[in-house]
């Protein structure tokens, strides 16, 4: 029975992030859409879809406080409600205010399901084995990047509403929601005393050094995926299937990738680990924003996909090993660190499109990408991972 629970669970965990992905990688395909449904440039519609961010940012930096009021189960039963809110409101609504609160519910959503989930596997598991079952947990955030924008592009090539999309996205959440009420979850810890005592040798520069390379490698990542379909149909002429290809093609080398370095992280040192696979993402990108055949971008996007794969969570499981015990207070210091740089995608490249255009919005990613190798050289010398490894 305790087997069957934790399996749940774990499933759970997954589709979280398979939930939070498709909420995310989906933007940069329907956002065409969307500026034509309420008429509004591209730039402009980018804006709006900073209140997901938002939604993301905000329920994760109250889970602390949330989770000592409301269980874990109830979260989600309210997240269900709230999901069929905002779903609704995009089926109903015309309004470009309704569909801004309902971004933002849907934010909302998704910060705290993705926040329970990374609990969950960092609760569940421990040592390489908890490394291991978050790479394969946010290996499912690749996969609805492979899957999603399949989805969106055939519907609306078949000119199906954008709203199809979310609808269809809720289903996600419909299936955790089943599962939550079939299985029991973990207690958290609410006795900050006993836990600051269990925990009184925390290294904060290490964690400040990880939170600034998660706020930054998010940045990164999805200022240069967000903007890679009208990339591609401006400067390289692709239609919408070709260019929405480019970003299932990344989703999936980078779902691979993570299921590859599940395994091959057991043996290698995961502060090494981090600076190797950030220095040779930055190769990459630079590579891909020179390139000037089309043949090439595939491959460089599949090698982009599968090196930079494994960072985000590499980060998260160095975070939970710089104490003894796992803390819920850092690891969603992380996530808030890293919906920061979800919620500042659109913020800092729209600006960046408007008036350089979308290439000079890769370059900035590209540089924040060598930002992150250097703060993991320096991570090198702070790291207490090792000791409770």
């Amino acid at each position: 029975m305790k087997n069957k629970n934790t399996i749940g669970l774990t499933i759970i965990s997954f589709l979280s992030y398979y939930l939070t992905g498709a909420m995310i990688v989906v933007t940069g395909i329907v956002i065409r859409s969307t500026a034509k449904y309420f008429q509004l440039s591209i730039s402009e519609m980018s804006n709006t879809f900073t209140f997901l961010n938002a939604g993301i940012l905000f329920s994760i930096f109250l889970n602390s406080w949330i989770t000592k009021i409301i269980s874990l189960k109830k979260q989600i039963i309210l997240g269900f409600i709230l999901i069929i809110i905002a779903i609704m409101g995009f089926i109903k609504s015309h309004s470009l205010i309704i569909f801004c609160i309902n971004m933002f519910l849907m934010g909302m959503v998704g910060g705290i399901t993705m926040s329970i989930g990374t609990f969950l596997i960092t609760n569940i598991y421990y040592g390489k084995e908890r490394v291991s079952k978050l790479l394969i947990t946010d290996s499912f955030f690749s996969m609805s990047g492979i899957i999603f924008p399949i989805i969106a592009s055939f519907l609306l090539k078949n000119k199906i509403l954008w709203y199809w999309i979310y609808i269809i996205i809720g289903i996600i959440y419909l299936i955790i929601f089943l599962i939550t009420l079939n299985v029991d979850f973990p207690k958290i810890e609410t006795n900050t005393k006993n836990t600051k005592i269990k925990n009184k040798n925390t290294n904060y520069i290490s964690i400040f050094l990880l939170c600034c390379s998660a706020l930054l490698y998010i940045l990164g990542q999805l200022g240069f995926i967000s903007w890679i379909p009208e990339y591609a149909r401006q400067n390289i002429g692709m239609n919408i299937q070709s260019s929405s290809n480019l970003v299932s093609i990344f989703w999936l080398s980078y779902m691979i990738g993570m299921w590859f370095f599940s395994y091959i992280l057991k043996f290698i040192d995961l502060q090494i680990g981090l600076t190797l696979l950030s220095g040779i993402s930055t190769f990459f990108m630079y590579i891909f924003i020179q390139n000037h055949k089309i043949i090439l971008f595939n491959i460089i996007i599949i090698l982009l996909g599968f090196f930079s794969s494994a960072i985000y969570t590499m980060i998260i499981t160095l975070t939970s090993l710089q104490t003894k015990y796992p803390s819920q207070k850092f690891i969603n210091l992380i996530l808030i660190f890293g919906t920061i740089g979800t919620l500042l995608t659109f913020i800092i490249t729209g600006p960046i499109v408007y008036t350089i255009g979308i290439r000079g919005a890769l370059i900035i990613s590209n540089i924040l990408y060598g930002i992150v190798f250097l703060m993991c050289i320096l991570l090198g010398f702070t790291s207490q991972h090792k000791k409770y490894y």
